[in-house]
Parts: structure tokens; sequence; C-alpha cells
């Protein structure tokens, strides 16, 4: 008896409450896919891989946190809808530990239902992402295969079934709070919606055009540095703009359309407006959350892959050599080849070397650039003979100076931009006083020693006789082997360790320096990929939610609209335009966040290597808008239905 009572009760939320099980099963299709990434055989032995699972799995529980918390909170609103429904079964005698038992064997039905629709979607969604994760990681799409993961099911299984177990719990602790009374005659009690004063509104509202004025022009000039104090101040009148703007919101929208007596009176426009204050007014704190999760979801989505452009072209600019070897000290130091004399570090026939020192002699690029903020950078100068012996090293023409000639290298946008600004100008340089001709027309880009990240940022090329009374800051050897054997060299120049006072010994290989990186990159991308989509999921489900919520509450106002004389098509028109304005409400001010948020995370990545976010920026709206629209006809189509079955 009770178990069909439990399966027609999910029939019938299946028909009104059809967002809640469209939640559920992204939310396992989602979860199942991530977690599934390393189940390909062409991915399997690769340590990069192992590594990016190892911190998937940690992001899972974070992520099992948020979506557990999502359950609840879609659970909790059904079960809000259904007092009355639960009132009448404890008049009709049934007791409370009878109707717990209803609603677990619903929960537990739902739960299966879910996971089953989720997991199979799940395993077509896993595939295009496998896909993806072989182009990540360099790997031949023909070494694609259709693969099933029994351990991202089990792992998927086991994570939803804690969630459900615990709605379970929840459910049946609520039901043993509840009375009949208020069971009974909870679809009649509306809440109060109190609107203050309009002028602390407009108050708030200015504010808010202050807070958000001063954050975007703070951010767009201090640029994405976490080192600056500005970037946390910036990002903090952000979060209070957009909690004023939605606090605002409410007041401002029913004061200004009111002074217009045409649109106010318009038609059901005053209906629609008293419902969409009355739930931003009451949910102004989810509604600035929202907002600020679906800003993290357009940006991430939209800088993700173009940041992989940006560190596959970095890396390959990074490593001109199979591995260098150096030893740093700033206040004056070491030859390499000393220092790997008397650390017993021998070079081997089958590899080829070539060493050169670098030099600081106590200039910042802000002594020869006037754009930009370079007061920090150091200059670094390298004698023309070593240089040329780099250029012999790579089988290039080598270059010629007289006294009063130097050449500037630079392989960084935020320094090669300025200097060729600079030489286009002026020719000239100033250096310790005495001027000097740049033999250069144009930057010269060029790394001089292989390293994890782009590290010419501005080095002058300079004769010998100049550098002769200056102590070495950087010494550094850099190797080509002349053999295949490459993993027996890349493990002996894989090295860091102190040497001396205040010395370094830095070793890097070129296959060391791109495993590395392209671990941390493709890293960066899943979490920022897959927190982008359980927040946007997340977001638009609590947006449903809410509206469902509203349609719920708002059941006696639509049949006094029909008394009125509203027919159908004017009652549907209504609801349509409510969701729209409500859906649109966070949305829009997520999308002006992130046009500066893109514009600041660009200009971060393009310092670094100037690339084209236009295919991410595609590919992030078209997952935007398919789940946006997604959700936002399965609410109407809810919204409808509620308040058609009730009229």
């Amino acid at each position: 008896m009770y178990s069909k009572i439990a399966v027609g009760n999910v029939k019938k939320s299946f028909k009104d409450y059809a967002i809640y099980f469209l939640t559920l099963t992204l939310a396992v299709c989602i979860f199942y896919s991530f977690n599934s990434i390393g189940s390909q055989k062409a991915l399997i032995q690769m340590k990069s891989v192992s590594k990016l699972m190892k911190v998937m799995s940690y992001v899972s529980v974070f992520i099992s946190i948020i979506l557990g918390s999502l359950i609840l909170y879609a659970n909790n609103f059904l079960i809000k809808k259904r007092k009355k429904e639960l009132g009448i079964y404890m008049t009709l005698g049934m007791g409370k530990r009878k109707i717990s038992l209803i609603l677990v064997m619903e929960t537990f039905l739902v739960g299966v239902i879910s996971l089953i629709s989720g997991l199979i979607l799940g395993i077509g969604a896993s595939q295009g992402l496998a896909t993806f994760a072989l182009k990540l990681f360099d790997v031949p799409i023909n070494e694609y295969n259709f693969t099933v993961s029994t351990g991202s099911i089990g792992k998927t299984v086991l994570y939803f079934g804690i969630m459900f177990l615990l709605v379970m719990i929840f459910n049946v602790f609520v039901i043993s709070k509840y009375k009949i009374i208020d069971l009974l005659t909870a679809g009649k009690k509306n809440q109060d919606v109190k609107f203050k004063n309009s002028t602390i509104y407009l108050i708030a509202f200015i504010l808010c055009v202050g807070s958000l004025g001063f954050a975007y022009k703070s951010i767009l000039k201090v640029g994405f540095n976490v080192l600056d104090p500005m970037v946390l101040i910036s990002i903090a009148f952000g979060i209070l703009g957009t909690v004023l703007f939605f606090f605002s919101l409410s007041g401002l929208i029913l004061y200004v359309v009111k002074k217009n007596k045409k649109v106010y009176f318009k038609g059901l426009n005053i209906f629609v407006i008293k419902q969409i204050n009355s739930k931003v007014n009451t949910n102004f704190i989810s509604m600035s959350l929202i907002c600020l999760m679906l800003f993290f979801t357009i940006v991430s989505l939209s800088m993700g892959i173009g940041f992989k452009t940006v560190m596959d072209a970095g890396i390959k600019n990074a490593t001109p050599f199979d591995a260098s070897i150096s030893v740093r000290k700033n206040d004056g130091g070491y030859n390499i080849e000393d220092v790997l004399k008397k650390i017993n570090f021998k070079i081997s026939k089958n590899e080829k070397s070539v060493v050169h020192n670098e030099y600081l002699i106590g200039m910042n690029a802000s002594d020869f650039l006037t754009t930009g903020d370079f007061k920090t950078d150091k200059v670094v100068f390298v004698k023309l003979s070593d240089y040329n012996k780099i250029l012999k090293f790579k089988n290039e023409k080598e270059v010629n100076l007289t006294r009063d000639e130097v050449l500037i290298l630079s392989n960084t946008d935020k320094f090669m931009k300025p200097i060729n600004e600079k030489i286009k100008k002026s020719n000239k340089i100033n250096i310790k006083g005495k001027e000097y001709l740049i033999k250069n027309t144009e930057v010269i880009e060029e790394n001089l020693q292989t390293s994890y990240f782009v590290s010419s940022f501005f080095t002058i090329v300079i004769n010998d006789e100049f550098l002769s009374g200056y102590k070495i800051s950087n010494s550094v050897l850099n190797v080509n082997y002349l053999n295949k054997n490459r993993e027996k060299y890349n493990k002996k120049y894989q090295i860091r360790q102190d040497y001396g006072k205040g010395g370094t010994i830095i070793g890097i290989s070129k296959d060391g320096a791109h495993s590395e990186k392209m671990v941390t990159t493709n890293l960066l991308i899943f979490i920022v990929i897959y927190l982008g989509i359980v927040f946007l999921i997340t977001s638009m489900a609590v947006l449903a939610l809410q509206q469902l919520s509203e349609a719920s509450d708002s059941v006696e106002r639509y049949k006094a609209l029909r008394r009125l004389g509203a027919n159908e098509k004017m009652i549907n028109k209504t609801i349509f335009v409510q969701t729209l304005i409500y859906f649109s409400l966070p949305v829009s001010l997520a999308l002006i966040h992130s046009v500066v948020g893109i514009k600041v995370t660009s200009n971060l990545i393009n310092s670094l290597q100037e690339t084209n976010i236009n295919f991410s920026a595609l590919v992030a709206a078209l997952i935007f808008i398919v789940i946006y629209a997604g959700y936002f006809y399965t609410t109407y189509v809810g919204y409808k239905n509620i308040v058609r079955n009730n009229l």
C-alpha cells in the first residue's frame, strides 16, 4: 500500500517538479563524467593524469558538498509544497512513522531513477570529455577508446547514495516536528512583503553604483596581481555592490515603473511587477550569490581553453634547449663550471653544452621605459661574447657590436610592446650615464635558458668590457642531447639545491618543464570547468526552485485574476514574463561583471602570450545557453502546471 502511494507521488512529482529530477540527473552526469577521465587506456599510464585524478578526487568531495546542499535545498522545497498533502495523511489517521516511510520510499525511488538516467547521460558525456582530455594531454585522437568506468560508477553511486541517505534522515526529522494544524493551513499562509521607504532603496542603489564603479576601475588598473592589496579591496567592493544591487532592485523597479502610469497599468503589468518585487525583496542575498557564481562560471569557461593555448606557447618559448642548469646569487656569485666540478656533476660525451653568465648592475626596466609599472623588474645584462656562443651553439649567425651599441632581448608581451615602442621613438638608450645605440630595430624574442616560464623579461647584450667590473648574478649551462635516451638525461637535470651562502642550483629539462606545466595547466582547466558547470547548474536550479515556490505561494492570487476576467493566455503571459525577468536579473549583472573579469584575465594572459579566446568564449556561450534555456523552459512549464492544476 505504502509503496503504491510512494510510486504515485513520484509520478506526480515528475509532472509538477521536473526541475528537481533534471537537476539530479545533470548532477550525476557531471560528477561521473569528470571522475571517469582517467579511464581512457591512452591516459592511464601517464603520471600527469594520475596526479590529475588524485586532485580531482579531492575536488569531487567539495563538489559533492555543493550538490548535496543543493539536493537538500530542493528536497526541502518539495516538502514545504506538500504540507497540505501530508496534513491530509495525518487527518486520515496515518502516523508520522508511516508518512516518513512513504517519504523514504519516494527518496529511494527518486535516487535510483536519477542515478540510472544520470549515469546513462554521463557515459555519453564522458566520451566527449575524454576526447577533450586526449587533446589537452597531446595524445593522438586515434588512441581514443569507448570506455565505461566501473570505478567511477561505484564512486558516483556511493557519493549520491550518501546524499540521498541524508535527505531521508532530514525528511524523517522534519516530519517529526510538524503538527497537523500547521500542515493543513500551510497553503493559506503567505509571506508578508514589507517594502522600506523608497529613499532607502535609492541610497542603496547609489552606493551600489559607486561600489561597482570603484571595483571595476580599481581591478582594471592594477590587474589580477594577487600581491597587490587593491585586488582584494576591489573584490570586496564588487561583492558589496552586487548585494546592494539586488537589495535596491525591488524598491527601485516599483518606484520607477509606478512613475510611468501607462506601463504600470497596462495589461497585467501591475501584477507582474508586484510578483517580481516580492520575490527579489525576500531573496536578494541568494540572488547575489547566484550572480557571483554565474560570473565565475562565465569567466572560467571563457578563459579555460584560451589559458591552455597560452601556456603551450609559453612553454615552447621557455624551453629552447634540452636542459639547463644554473647557479644564482643576486649579490654576486658563482661560475656554473666551477660549481659543477665541486659537486662532481659531469657532462657526458653525448651532451653538447654552452655556458653564459648574467649580470645585474642595479638598473630596473623603469629606468628605460616610461609606459607601464616596471619599478621592481630588474634589467639583466649579458656579455656579447657569451651571446655569440649561444648563437653558435644554435647554429645561428653571430653578431658584431661596436663599443657604443647594444641589443635588447625579451620574450614576454608585457615587456616586448613597450620596448618596441621605445625603439620606434628613439633607438638610443642611456646606461649608467652613457648613451648607447640599439642595433636591433625591434626587440629580439629569445629565451637564453630552459625554464618553467619565459624568463627573458628585459635583457641587454653589451660589449664585454662594460661588465668587467660586475659580479655574476646567474651562471647558466645549456645542454642539448646527442642521443635518444632522453629519460636518463632528464632525471640527471632535475636538480634543486642550495649552494654556499645564498646560492641556489636549479636544473630543468625541457621534457620535465613540459610535463610539469601540462599537469598544472590541465589540472587548472579541469577544475575551473568542473566548478563552473556545477555552479551554473546550482544557480539555475535555485532560481528555478524559487520560481516554483512562488507559483505555489501565488495560487490564490492567480485565482483572483481568473475571477477578475483574466483568461489562460493572459495568465500564461504573466508567468512567462516574470520567469524571464527573474532568470535574467542575476545573469545580466553577471555578464557585466564578466566583461570586466574577462578583460582583466585576458590582460594577464596576454602579458605572457598573445592569444585569442573567441573559440573558448563560443564554447562557454553554448554550454551556458543550453543549460540556461533548459532550466528556463522547464521552470516555465512547471510554473504553468502548478497554476493550471490549482485554478
